[in-house]
């Protein structure tokens, strides 16, 4: 019940923070009266709504800039994951071909033969292994022997690459 002890207390206080301030910025006074209130309202302590707006909007330019060029990289890196798995398959097939004399009659059977060790590969535009498109064609394997079985592979995607082929004509 002391309300003079308080006032005294909030008043030392804040003497105490001038005195900081004052030692910390020398020479920034009011120019109107020579009071440091200036320096404790200073616009120097945070930035305004404007600034922070225009850094935004720098930043979200620079983001518009980048992201196409973002997405191009994951196309293209989509690509060769598949140009590279078209390859490699298509070389299993042909090994199977030759190893067995005859051609697979589907990629479960070149995985149950240990030729894709790790699984039908899954593919990068479909996001499945369920996709693939396989061309099957009488296989001539000698004089008068022919058997059915794959004999190519393609992508199972029905998006058109940057270069307008579509990914199943790969």
């Amino acid at each position: 019940m002391r309300p003079e002890v308080g006032i005294s207390k909030k008043h030392e206080r804040y003497e105490l923070g001038l005195a900081r301030i004052l030692r910390a910025n020398p020479g920034k006074r009011n120019s109107h009266d020579g009071s440091h209130s200036a320096v404790l309202c200073s616009p120097e302590r945070g930035f305004t709504l404007l600034e922070l707006m225009m850094v935004l909007t720098l930043i979200l330019i620079l983001a518009s800039f980048a992201f196409p060029s973002y997405q191009a990289v994951v196309v293209r890196g989509r690509e060769a994951v598949l140009s590279n798995d078209l390859f490699m398959m298509r070389k299993v097939i042909d090994q199977f071909t030759v190893d067995k004399h005859q051609p697979p009659t589907s990629l479960d059977e070149l995985v149950e033969a240990g030729y894709l060790r790790g699984g039908i590969p899954t593919d990068p535009f479909t996001n499945s292994d369920q996709t693939w498109i396989v061309d099957s064609a009488d296989v001539s394997l000698g004089s008068d022997v022919t058997t059915s079985g794959i004999v190519d592979i393609h992508s199972g995607s029905e998006l058109i690459s940057p270069n307008g082929t579509p990914y199943s004509t790969w």
